[in-house]
Parts: C-alpha cells; sequence; structure tokens
C-alpha cells in the first residue's frame, strides 16, 4: 500500500480504537459488575439502554451525537466547546456504539465468578481493593480481554457513526473505513482492495485471539459453571 493518507488513516483508526477501548474498561467494569450482581428499580431500563446500540441504525445514533456535539448543540452552547468533526467525536461515538461489545464480555465473566470466594476473602478481612486485584481480576481477566479486544475490532470497522460524527477529514476525522468507501466512490478499486485486505488481516487476528481467550475463560471456570 502506497497512499500516504491510507497509512494515515491506519494510525488514526487505532488511535481512536486504542482510546475507546480504554475508556470502555474505566467504564465497562463497573457497570458490568453492576448489571452482573446487582438488583435495583431501573436495571431492566438501564440495560435496555446500553444494549440499544446493537439492533440501532448507526446512522440513527451518529445523527443524535451530531446534534448533541455540534456547533448548534447542548454542548456548544452550555460550555462553548464542539467535539463534532474532532477527534474527541469520534471517540464518544465509539465508546457508545461499542459499549455493548465489551459489556457483554464483562458481565458473562463477572456472572461466572463463584460469589463465595468473595465472601470469603471478605470474612478474612480483604477489603474491596485487594479482592478486586487479588480474587476478581485473576480469575475473570480473559472474559475481560476478550470482550476489549471485540471492542477494538468493532471499533476498526466502524462505518455509520464515526461518518456522521466524524465526516471524512484526512488525518483528522477519516477511519479506514470511510477511506475504502471514498476509494470506491473515486473508482480506485485497487487501493480500496489493499485498504480491504489489511483491514480484514487485522479484523481476522482479533477476532481469532478473542476465541482463544474465551477457551481459556473456560478452562480456567470449574465445571459447574461451564
Amino acid at each position: 500500500m502506497d497512499d500516504p493518507v491510507f497509512w494515515q488513516t491506519l494510525r488514526l483508526t487505532f488511535e481512536v480504537s486504542l482510546v475507546t477501548t480504554a475508556i470502555l474498561l474505566l467504564l465497562g467494569l463497573p457497570l458490568g459488575w453492576v448489571l452482573a450482581h446487582k438488583r435495583f428499580p431501573g436495571k431492566r431500563v438501564l440495560e435496555s439502554m446500553v444494549l440499544l446500540p446493537l439492533t440501532l441504525p448507526p446512522t440513527v445514533l451518529g445523527f443524535y451525537l451530531l446534534l448533541l456535539l455540534g456547533q448548534n448543540g447542548p454542548i456548544a452552547q452550555t460550555f462553548g466547546f464542539t467535539w463534532a468533526f474532532r477527534f474527541e467525536g469520534l471517540v464518544v461515538g465509539s465508546v457508545l456504539f461499542s459499549l455493548p461489545f465489551a459489556l457483554n464480555g464483562y458481565r458473562e465473566a463477572f456472572r461466572s465468578l463463584d460469589l463465595d470466594l468473595i465472601q470469603t476473602a471478605r470474612t478474612l478481612g480483604a477489603g474491596w481493593r485487594r479482592v478486586w486485584l487479588e480474587v476478581i481480576l485473576p480469575i475473570t481477566w480473559p472474559g475481560i480481554l476478550s470482550g476489549s479486544i471485540l471492542a477494538f475490532a468493532h471499533t476498526l470497522g466502524e462505518f455509520g457513526v464515526v461518518l456522521m460524527v466524524g465526516g471524512s477529514i484526512p488525518g483528522k476525522t477519516q477511519m479506514v473505513s470511510i477511506y475504502i468507501y471514498d476509494q470506491v466512490q473515486a473508482l480506485q478499486f485497487g487501493r480500496a482492495a489493499e485498504a480491504s485486505g489489511v483491514l480484514l488481516g487485522v479484523s481476522f487476528a482479533l477476532v481469532y485471539l478473542v476465541r482463544t481467550l474465551e477457551d481459556v475463560w473456560r478452562l480456567r471456570m470449574p465445571s459447574s459453571t461451564r
């Protein structure tokens, strides 16, 4: 691939995906724990809201984000800045759109955890920080990592949301999926094929890694939970 714009676009795509995955870890882990083990009024409404991007057309989510983050949106009117057609807007859209993919992995990992282990650790005087570091994370890390990688891979291939929120500004908001679309529109099928091949190879490797981690996770679980 000899087009420097593509490599610039690929770097931006990886940067957005990495930042998005880091934010999803910070938000998704506590949310996944709450959805897995807590009962409270409105839980089903919350679950429906965070899982909505699984069925909502990406352009619809992108449209509402464009209204929210644009120059005439409530954020611009209240705080005086806009994230539309900027890196920050790409990240916000990616976080919301990829949250269900990360959250499903986190929630299932926490659901499979034997709560008696946590109760025993608490009875022995371990604080919650120590319980997380020495009990929960060592057992559930394959599921957590699997959900994170799946969200990362999903962000790599986003199209509708990032196109609506970020447009197609080379070097600034143009993601790989949008680059491929633009090349097809310009009848540059060779460049589109090469870019698609790169994205296909990366995506396959990530999905393969996810499946491997899921197998590791199942082997780590007690037979009664499989």
